[in-house]
């Protein structure tokens, strides 16, 4: 499973597998919502698509700027999620860009 290494993101880098990938940033690619990271150990730049189907009680990771936050989808909007942490302690709304759905 995925984890937080500090300021970084919770998944490796696809091509040399170290944990060294800056935080993701929304952009636009070819006229879709994208979210942008880059290695810093060996410079490979890669996107994953903005998630386009979350449902309320979806089981999701948060990609938040100094942590990783798992949870349950609580409410959904146009450009933001509601998520409850995993332990319940938490709940706080997050860009929709943020959100990984498991």
């Amino acid at each position: 499973m995925s984890r937080t290494v500090g300021a970084r993101t919770a998944d490796p880098c696809p091509r040399c597998f170290l944990e060294a990938a800056r935080p993701g940033k929304p952009m636009t690619v070819e006229g879709r919502d994208v979210v942008g990271y880059v290695c810093d150990h060996c410079a490979n730049a890669w996107t994953r698509p903005v998630e386009g189907d979350v449902e309320v009680y979806d089981t999701v990771r948060v990609d938040l700027a100094d942590a990783t936050l798992y949870g349950t989808v609580w409410q959904v909007e146009a450009g933001r999620v509601q998520v409850r942490s995993t332990g319940g302690e938490r709940l706080l709304w997050v860009e929709r860009w943020r959100v990984i759905v498991y």
